[in-house]
């Protein structure tokens, strides 16, 4: 299946309305023929991830444990290993294909396929895809246990939110406080499940630091700070919704420098960073040098960029292009030439940085938004490579899409949207 979109992208500056994601349902709350039980009053599962797969796996497994006991009361708990699990009702879950980039593979559901007990092929090299099924005998002691499979850490990690959200969970049961719903008892249903791939490769949204909404409540709840306390809340919400990309907060803070542990932990929980419109290479606005011209600082400026480049380059990232005017401002001096420039020497930054030869499987975005727009419209040429993300005039109508002869660009494109919006209209 090929992504009919690359990206999409929403802006928040205040709380969204709750969607319920549609699926097949794999869990129910009365016992059927054929079905296993999960979970229930004084009973909860044993939630083996292998250490060798992704921490943001167990991360998740660990949600997961702590899900049924808002549900029934009774907590699961995540072990590492399938000993000692005689009598025990059992969830597996793992990641199935090797990646130095999504995660390791788990040698117990390795183990479970190459003995024919599980059927991954039907995810194999697939994106952020999973599929689920009650098997027998799995594991010495186990008579029949639920595996979840992910073709990488994040199909991994959607499959296990996948059941979270079944049994009774709202992905926004924190940020919206949206009660669980109590169940006296959860099982599994027969049969295999799969989801994936997503139509759309990069889903995220853009959650600005707009006053007072957020701005405010974050100096009430965490010192003023986006920090990775902050930010572990919101990718949990993005993995939950099934979400993958994101750009953090610019007016007032900056996501690397305000708190080191926030690269890391998207990385570690499998968040893919951007950063908005106006923040080329990985860098946050308040890391900007000064002056922020291309025409009279060119050599500062390509120092700026290849420092972002460095610090995000072992992390999944895609990397915003191009270059705007200081502060979200058109540029005086930036034409559709200049900006040509702009991106060749970002792109032999990211050659060189990255080790590659050929950008083609590197995500990178330029976001054709306000002015930006008219350097396109004069007939400026961007690498194929590149992904254009169409934009909103902040009224919610979108400028323009893609035009048939736009249609196989090696990046594609994608759709930048604002939920709400707070200043000067597009003229």
């Amino acid at each position: 299946m090929e992504f009919i979109t690359l990206i999409t992208l929403l802006c928040f500056f205040l709380s969204g309305t709750t969607i319920a994601i549609g699926q097949p349902a794999s869990i129910a709350f009365s016992e059927t023929e054929g079905v296993l039980k999960l979970g229930g009053t004084g009973q909860a599962p044993t939630i083996v991830i292998d250490s060798k797969d992704w921490a943001g796996v167990t991360r998740a497994g660990n949600d997961l444990a702590n899900d049924f006991g808002l549900v029934t009361g009774t907590k699961g708990k995540v072990v590492s290993s399938t000993s000692g699990l005689s009598g025990a009702v059992v969830i597996i879950a793992g990641t199935r294909v090797p990646s130095t980039l999504y995660g390791s593979t788990s040698p117990i559901i390795d183990s479970l396929v190459s003995a024919g007990k599980f059927d991954a092929s039907n995810i194999k090299g697939k994106w952020e895809s999973f599929s689920s099924a009650l098997v027998e005998k799995p594991v010495e002691g186990v008579d029949r246990a639920l595996i979840l499979a992910g073709s990488d850490k994040r199909g991994t990690i959607y499959a296990i939110y996948d059941v979270s959200e079944q049994i009774g969970v709202s992905p926004w049961y924190w940020w919206a406080d949206v009660p669980p719903k109590k169940h006296p008892a959860l099982y599994a249903l027969p049969g295999t499940k799969t989801q994936g791939p997503p139509s759309i490769k990069y889903r995220g949204l853009f959650i600005n630091d707009e006053q007072p909404a957020l701005t405010n409540w974050v100096k009430s709840n965490y010192g003023g700070v986006y920090n990775s306390q902050f930010h572990a809340k919101v990718f949990e919400l993005l993995l939950r919704l099934r979400a993958n990309y994101f750009w953090p907060a610019m007016w007032a803070s900056k996501f690397h420098v305000d708190d080191s542990k926030n690269g890391p932990l998207a990385e570690e929980m499998g968040i893919v960073m951007g950063t908005s419109h106006t923040e080329p290479m990985a860098r946050a606005d308040k890391e900007k040098v000064k002056p922020w011209d291309w025409k009279s600082n060119q050599n500062n400026l390509k120092k700026y960029m290849q420092d972002g480049a460095t610090r995000s380059k072992n992390w999944e990232v895609v990397w915003t292009l191009g270059m705007r005017g200081d502060g979200d401002t058109g540029s005086p001096t930036l034409d559709a030439k200049s900006l040509v420039d702009v991106f060749t020497a970002q792109q032999s930054i990211l050659k060189s940085t990255l080790g590659v030869s050929s950008l083609n499987a590197v995500p990178q975005m330029w976001c054709v938004y306000k002015e930006v727009g008219g350097y396109y419209q004069a007939g400026m040429k961007v690498p194929e490579d590149i992904t254009i993300l169409w934009s909103d005039d902040n009224s919610g109508n979108i400028q323009r899409l893609p035009i048939p002869s736009e249609a196989n660009r090696i990046g594609n494109a994608g759709v930048y949207f604002h939920l709400d919006y707070v200043g000067s209209l597009l003229k």
